[in-house]
């Protein structure tokens, strides 16, 4: 799996850590440091991280709305909910936004205008990612910590993606695994649902309904409008040399997401729009023929 380097440390490193859990030798997961290493990486991407764990001390409703929340909670299941909160508040604190509580309509959170955030829990661990006010980059992450099975390929990946496995992310990197490639596009349906009224989303149903294919250092995913016809993916021709695919005809815009190793696991972030062939692009415009 290709990505930035997490050896090495530091003292803002050991901080969070302590904050996140406890001493880092003893009981503190080893990918909360991890994570918090990779703080400027995404800080140069313009955003803001936020890390949490469920054993830390402290870990309260910050009002009403998340008390009445985790009331109806399991315990486990009210540790990771509030560990989420906190780390969803540490994110938007970074990036110069102070927030409350964070109350939920269904699952989803709810952001004071001028704040936004995406969580991800894995492990006891919670991660979020948030960006300035005013910023239109996409917004989503995901942290996977336990592998995925071999046999959970046909819930993550079309036929069509299935080449991906096994082959190399980038020059000299390790090969694409299929718990990268689930948590790749985790975060990029996250980044995606933030988009009302955009042609696909409506029929993004499961994680199939998205099609991902390399693009430089990141992997370039969006939502097929016929969730019937893939792309031809060959991870051996170079992306500006592949034809275009029938599942993008006429689709106008995808995100481009990061996987980084953690630990034995992946964190997986969306760094940027991108239109239909892959390249860079402000934001989700539509493409004109």
């Amino acid at each position: 799996m290709r990505g930035a380097g997490l050896a090495g440390g530091s003292d803002r490193a050991d901080r969070d850590a302590h904050a996140a859990g406890g001493r880092v030798t003893a009981g503190v997961p080893a990918a909360v440091a991890a994570l918090t290493r990779l703080r400027p990486r995404l800080a140069a991407a313009g955003l803001g991280l936020g890390l949490a764990h469920v054993g830390e001390p402290g870990l309260c409703p910050a009002g009403p709305a998340e008390a009445s929340a985790a009331a109806t909670m399991t315990p486990g299941r009210r540790r990771e909910f509030l560990a989420g909160r906190q780390a969803a508040r540490r994110a938007l604190r970074a990036v110069g936004v102070d927030c409350g509580e964070i109350p939920r309509e269904g699952r989803l959170p709810v952001f004071a205008p001028g704040g936004a955030a995406s969580i991800s829990h894995s492990a006891g661990i919670a991660v979020a990612v948030a960006r300035a006010p005013g910023e239109h980059a996409p917004l989503g992450c995901d942290l996977e910590l336990r592998p995925l099975p071999c046999d959970a390929a046909r819930l993550v990946l079309a036929p069509d993606e299935e080449p991906l496995l096994g082959t190399p992310a980038t020059a000299g990197g390790g090969p694409w695994s299929l718990t990268g490639l689930f948590s790749a596009k985790e975060a990029a349906w996250k980044a995606l649902h933030l988009v009302p009224g955009r042609a696909g989303t409506a029929s993004m149903r499961t994680l199939r309904d998205l099609w991902a294919e390399p693009y430089g250092d990141a992997l370039h995913i969006g939502p097929r409008l016929d969730p019937h016809v893939g792309p031809r993916i060959d991870p051996h021709i170079a992306p500006s040399s592949r034809p275009r695919n029938a599942s993008r005809a006429g689709q106008s815009y995808g995100v481009r997401v990061r996987v980084l190793p953690v630990g034995a696991g992946v964190f997986s972030y969306a760094v940027g729009w991108a239109d239909a062939d892959g390249r860079s692009t402000p934001e989700p415009t539509a493409r004109r023929s």
